[in-house]
């Protein structure tokens, strides 16, 4: 037991001087693109949510974790430019439907994403790829008279690749391109609203809004939506619905965390064992207790067949009928003639002629002092018929 004592204080030591290192130690950089609102790591748009007023002073924010259908149709929600940055983006056909009409009535929808999915394609017949190479070849610019179409952005890493391999120029206008002349921005008129659509969500993370040519793309791209009152943020196509989370999903996230969890689970697990292997007693294997009524009534039924008494064994089987019938129907049994069979029919519920059959059997066997094998299976079937017609199981 000392032993033990001293197993555990060595462990938990171990333990707590690998969880401080952990702790103390430099963070390496987590390049996870999760471009979710409440991370500051390089690739979440903590910076974009939290500022956002900057672009949009009126604006009044409100997030979702639903589908667009859900947003639109649940919340009733009427007015609002919405926005939509994910890495991926895959609408249903009921999604795309609800978006269509809610951009038709005169809102404004822009979505950044590096896949738009089945239904863009096929209503749109749009599709991204990525441009292959060193990110720093690639910057982007805007297209359009009003703007300044030779000013490049790029933030020196993969934030700038993404681009459309195809875009109909009768439904769409192009707002930007890449240096290769391959389109990344478009807008599509829809009734009286626009949808706008960027291949490279990751222009509005962190890492590229920290730089100066970043913030500018970024807030030059939203400044193309209309600056309305209502300000619909989409964290859906990021996180998922606010119920897919749980603790321990939140926990295995921190690395720190993560590796306290495993090292205390496999920790336990290990002591466990130990303590199964040094204590567990070889539990005794009991036998059943042997079935001494079926011995016994073996035994009887062989000791009457070798002697062949039948007419013992079928005057026993009329004393236990007979009694049977007192027990349970308070049948007088002392004489056993007409009136007494009629009686044994009514109360019984066992056919007339059958009862006749019986009381016959058994007056007939109570004077014999030689029963024959014929004549005792005969009673015993007869004694057999009675309790299956009157119900009785034998209990």
């Amino acid at each position: 037991m000392k032993s033990l004592k001293l197993y555990i204080i060595a462990l938990s030591c171990l333990l707590l001087i690998y969880l401080v290192a952990q702790y103390n130690r430099p963070k390496p950089v987590d390049w996870t693109t999760s471009l979710n609102i409440n991370d500051k790591i390089p690739y979440g748009t903590y910076i974009l949510y939290h500022n956002i007023n900057d672009i949009f002073p009126k604006a009044s924010v409100k997030t979702f974790s639903e589908p667009v259908y859900n947003v639109i149709n649940d919340h009733e929600i009427k007015h609002g430019t919405y926005i939509i940055i994910c890495e991926a983006i895959n609408l249903t056909e009921y999604d795309y439907a609800k978006l269509k009409q809610y951009i038709s009535s005169g809102n404004d929808v822009f979505i950044a994403a590096s896949y738009f999915g089945e239904q863009f394609k096929k209503n749109l017949k749009i599709e991204t790829r990525i441009e292959f190479g060193d990110a720093s070849a690639t910057p982007i610019k805007f297209a359009g008279k009003y703007l300044d179409t030779t000013k490049l952005y790029n933030t020196n890493r993969s934030t700038s690749k993404g681009y459309f391999t195809s875009v109909d120029t009768l439904k769409a206008l192009v707002l930007g391109k890449n240096t290769h002349q391959h389109v990344n921005f478009v807008k599509y008129p829809m009734g009286k609203g626009t949808l706008f659509l960027n291949a490279n969500p990751l222009m509005f993370t962190n890492f590229s809004l920290l730089s100066q040519t970043g913030a500018a793309y970024a807030a030059t791209a939203l400044s193309f939506t209309k600056n309305d009152n209502n300000l619909i943020w989409d964290r859906y196509y990021t996180e998922g619905r606010d119920d897919d989370g749980s603790s321990m999903r939140v926990f295995l996230r921190n690395t720190s965390l993560r590796w306290a969890f495993y090292i205390t689970f496999f920790s336990l697990l290990f002591f466990v064992l130990y303590e199964i292997k040094r204590r567990q007693r070889i539990i005794p294997v009991i036998e059943p207790q042997a079935n001494e009524t079926l011995g016994f009534v073996t035994v009887v039924g062989q000791v009457y067949y070798e002697k062949r008494d039948n007419a013992n064994i079928a005057h026993k089987k009329v004393l236990y009928l007979l009694e049977h019938l007192r027990d349970h129907y308070r049948l007088k049994t002392n004489k056993l003639d007409n009136e007494f069979t009629d009686t044994l029919s009514k109360k019984t519920g066992i056919d007339s002629q059958f009862a006749a059959s019986l009381v016959n059997a058994v007056n007939f066997i109570s004077v014999q002092q030689h029963v024959t094998s014929e004549e005792l299976i005969k009673l015993n079937k007869l004694i057999e018929n009675f309790y299956s017609q009157s119900g009785y199981n034998g209990k």
